[in-house]
């Protein structure tokens, strides 16, 4: 990962502010400090940051909102920063395209570790070959194969679509409501027997122990993802 990545930082409170600045600054990074969703927005469009870090508390509106714009703009990685600690919280800001949610307060070192990983997954996510490889699992999305153990897995076409959504972004957290939306259609959102159902197929064909996955992760109350490493 190069040196002098720019991080752009959006939050309200002066003194955590200046504490993440001082912090990524000594670790290499480059930094931008908003305050404001009005001058985030202008800071993203002016300079292309690698990386978002944003309180959901701000005072023109709510960090929300900023992540459904930036969704429409940019692949940017979202890591929230919040106090709010509540499961729907995390959902909605992951079914709005947050990456990674840091509940407040919060050490460097986890804050660090964050951050490295969400980069990591970001420049796994524009590989031009399309293809993924953990362990003994290769998925090649251009050509819709599958296989482990170099064998080729017959999947149904559901589980197809569930693993290779997976696939495009690796490491990162795919809601409930994103997946069903994205395999099954917006209709389906509320439908997460379906879901559940074809994951564990999946799972089943994928696993050793589907109690200790190593492939397809679970987050508790809010979606599943691909292991990245």
């Amino acid at each position: 990962m190069p040196d002098k990545l720019l991080i752009l930082i959006v939050e309200d409170d002066l003194q955590i502010s200046q504490f993440l600045q001082s912090s990524l600054k000594a670790s290499g990074y480059q930094t931008l400090s908003a305050s404001t969703i009005a001058v985030g927005k202008q800071l993203l469009s002016e300079h292309k940051p690698a990386l978002l870090l944003l309180d959901l508390n701000l005072p023109d509106g709510d960090g929300r909102d900023f992540i459904a714009y930036v969704r429409k703009n940019s692949d940017i990685p979202i890591l929230v920063i919040s106090a709010r600690q509540s499961e729907q919280e995390k959902v909605d800001c992951f079914n709005l395209g947050a990456d990674d949610y840091l509940a407040k307060p919060f050490g460097v070192n986890e804050l660090l570790a964050r951050i490295k990983v969400s980069l990591k997954h970001t420049a796994m996510m524009t590989l031009r070959d399309d293809i993924f490889k953990l362990d003994d699992l290769t998925i090649d999305s251009a050509n819709s194969i599958v296989q482990l153990n170099n064998q080729v897995l017959h999947l149904t076409p559901i589980e197809f679509k569930l693993l290779f959504s997976l696939a495009k972004k690796p490491g990162k957290v795919l809601s409930h409501r994103q997946l069903l939306t994205e395999v099954w259609g917006a209709e389906y959102v509320d439908d997460t027997h379906y879901l559940r159902i074809h994951m564990g197929r999946l799972r089943a064909r994928l696993e050793k122990n589907a109690a200790t996955p190593r492939y397809i992760l679970t987050e508790v109350g809010i979606g599943y993802r691909l292991a990245a490493t």
